[in-house]
């Protein structure tokens, strides 16, 4: 942040003592406008200006497709829509990788005023029957035929009839050869008839303490979001070198809206569908910037360390440079600045580390932005000493992604950053954060599901805990009703503990029980993917995760780390006994979310055995003083892709 700046962010402390955050809006939007109308504002700017790059084939080159060329794509897709029936006020579905296809998909069922409801590729019969149903589903798009057969199988179950098109067998083809019986005319007055209320999408939550619910977003959500923030935040989108390559799914809201933010800005943005193939994908679309979570930047962090620890040399170095990177973005903080000592040691580490984990995100990516959970400050000094800023956001569904961000101009490492434009936050004196403004959603599609979230004056509550600066910088500090009260009566927020230990090679998983304990026990997941190198590393014979999960080297390695983070924590915190399951948590088993987070009670049900094994023999409860102190500024990482990003690493 330079000296320059001057903040546009209100902070003020009403009288109950709640902290409020305020980033006013530059203007109005008038009512008329919507996500297509950004998209033909693009056009009328520079129609002949690159838009998207898709990707040709499996080589190394993208295709350029310009904003009008892409709007006449649009324009036939629409018409083919029209042409299966799909009106006004319809609701499409749509089963997917990230790719062009999705995009040009959204922006056609936009552009009749349809709805657009995403289906988590790894949903079950069970789940896609239940949107289907509640959601009114018309037509829906599937990846390929094994979803598209998924999708036709739980329409059978919920007897709802739903044409499915298969977009691997030619579905946008047929789209295209449907529409030359439409008049464009037809599209065109449709389009006329959008406006900031006209719902643009139903995206299910993922449902960690309930049933999914589903979030009714508008083209006033998005529109107010995009167009508030364009000179707020102009490196993401204004800025015609921007460069963004999408991987997330975007039948999160998190792709979604960065989706919209790059087709309305001046940028270019490319998809990659296929997570094998992103490290190449990056290399040859060379992105400005990336849209992640904090798994991603964990996973390059990890197997960074687990190729360099294959030479004791290699090891040194690094670890130097890793402490070298991490000390230089705290002296950025500084009023003296790194010394010059400190900048000559950071060049060496540049020529001789630096450069190369630069040159894994394509070599001229400035920043990334990462949401979903905390990346901790260690790893976010990590990266900025590297050359990449981490933009930490927060948000929800309901909030349609972003209320809170970091940019350039005003980042403070461990926190989400400030409320974004024409966004209000508050935390209350119990610490609850509450969002309101234009961009929150008008409510579920159930309206007896918006009761303790959406109140009378307009204010969602999150149910996440944080604490606010005088500059409106918010940092998150757990989850409201995952606060744990121990026998002892000592209240303990997992993510304090959870979170340091996320970031474990070994931690696929870890989850804090304790609930009317003595003390604070946990239950930890070992990660598969990197448990073969490490066993190499420690010299251990391979074996599975079942067999690591009793080995004493393992157990030992994990109650180092453990021991680490309860140094963070009183002793009434800290996690005296844990147990290594011989399996992981995953969607399958029904113990994560879509959104790759855990379902707590699901846990607590089906790992009763294990959590009575940590509390076996304890009949007594240990009683302690409270210590005072508050919680952390650092919540529990989760992420979209979790368990399922795979990135080189040592054998």
């Amino acid at each position: 942040m330079t000296e320059e700046y001057v903040s546009p962010i209100e902070v003020k402390t009403l009288p109950d003592g709640t902290i409020e955050a305020f980033n006013p809006a530059p203007g109005n939007i008038p009512h008329s406008w919507n996500i297509v109308r950004m998209l033909l504002n693009r056009v009328k700017r520079d129609p002949d200006g690159t838009i998207i790059e898709r990707k040709a084939g499996l080589g190394r080159e993208w295709q350029k497709i310009t904003a009008r060329g892409f709007l006449d794509e649009v324009d036939s897709v629409a018409r083919g829509l029209l042409a299966l029936g799909l009106q006004a006020g319809d609701r499409m579905a749509l089963m997917a990788h990230t790719s062009y296809e999705w995009t040009l998909l959204d922006y056609a069922c936009w552009s009749l005023g349809a709805v657009n409801v995403p289906l988590y590729e790894t949903s079950s019969i069970a789940q896609i029957g239940t949107v289907l149903s509640q959601a009114e589903i018309k037509i829906a798009f599937a990846e390929d035929a094994r979803l598209a057969e998924a999708i036709s199988a739980a329409a059978d179950k919920v007897n709802r009839e739903v044409k499915v098109l298969s977009l691997d067998l030619g579905a946008v083809a047929a789209l295209h050869e449907a529409g030359r019986s439409v008049a464009q005319v037809e599209v065109d007055e449709a389009r006329k008839r959008l406006n900031m209320d006209t719902i643009a999408t139903i995206i299910y939550t993922s449902g960690t303490s309930g049933d999914p619910k589903g979030t009714l977003l508008t083209h006033g959500n998005f529109t107010s979001l995009v167009w508030f923030n364009m000179d707020w935040m102009p490196d993401f989108s204004k800025d015609p070198r921007a460069r963004l390559l999408l991987f997330l799914p975007l039948a999160h809201v998190y792709a979604r809206l960065l989706e919209i933010f790059m087709i309305s800005g001046s940028g270019v943005i490319g998809h990659s569908p296929n997570i094998k193939n992103l490290l190449p994908d990056i290399a040859s679309f060379r992105p400005t910037y990336l849209l992640v979570v904090p798994r991603v930047l964990e996973k390059i962090y990890n197997s960074a360390q687990n190729q360099a620890s294959r030479s004791k040399p290699k090891h040194i170095i690094f670890n130097r440079a890793v402490n070298t990177a991490i000390e230089y973005s705290r002296a950025l903080d500084t009023a003296e600045g790194p010394s010059r000592a400190l900048r000559a040691r950071h060049a060496v580490y540049e020529q001789l580390v630096y450069r190369k984990l630069m040159g894994l995100l394509g070599g001229r990516c400035d920043f990334v932005v990462s949401g979903g959970g905390a990346l901790g400050e260690r790893l976010g000094h990590f990266y900025r000493g590297v050359g990449i800023d981490v933009l930490e956001g927060y948000g929800m569904t309901e909030s349609c992604a972003a209320v809170t961000v970091n940019t350039l101009q005003l980042h403070r490492i461990g926190t989400v950053g400030p409320p974004v434009c024409s966004a209000r936050i508050r935390v209350t004196p119990e610490g609850e954060i509450l969002m309101k403004g234009p961009t929150i959603s008008p409510g579920y599609l159930k309206p007896e599901s918006n009761d303790g979230v959406f109140d009378a004056e307009g204010w969602l509550h999150s149910g996440d805990l944080g604490q606010m600066n005088q500059e409106g910088m918010l940092k998150i500090t757990g989850r409201a009703k995952e606060i744990l009260v121990t026998a002892g009566g000592k209240n303990v927020a997992p993510a304090t503990l959870e979170e340091p230990l996320q970031s474990h090679p070994l931690i696929s998983q870890i989850m804090v029980v304790g609930e009317g304990k003595p003390f604070v026990g946990a239950l930890v997941t070992l990660d598969g993917e990197m448990l073969p190198s490490w066993l190499k590393k420690k010299g251990l014979n391979p074996m599975d995760v079942t067999a690591a999960a009793r080995h004493p080297a393992v157990h030992a390695s994990i109650a180092r780390a453990i021991a680490k983070a309860n140094a963070g924590v009183s002793r009434a915190e800290s996690i005296r006994e844990f147990r290594i399951l011989p399996f992981d948590f995953t969607e399958a088993n029904g113990m994560l979310t879509p959104s790759m987070k855990v379902r707590r009670q699901v846990v607590m049900e089906k790992c009763a055995d294990a959590i009575a094994d940590i509390y076996a023999g304890v009949s007594q409860p240990n009683l302690e003083t409270n210590s005072s102190g508050g919680l952390t500024d650092l919540s529990k990482v989760t992420g979209y892709l979790k368990n399922l990003l795979s990135f080189p690493r040592g054998d």
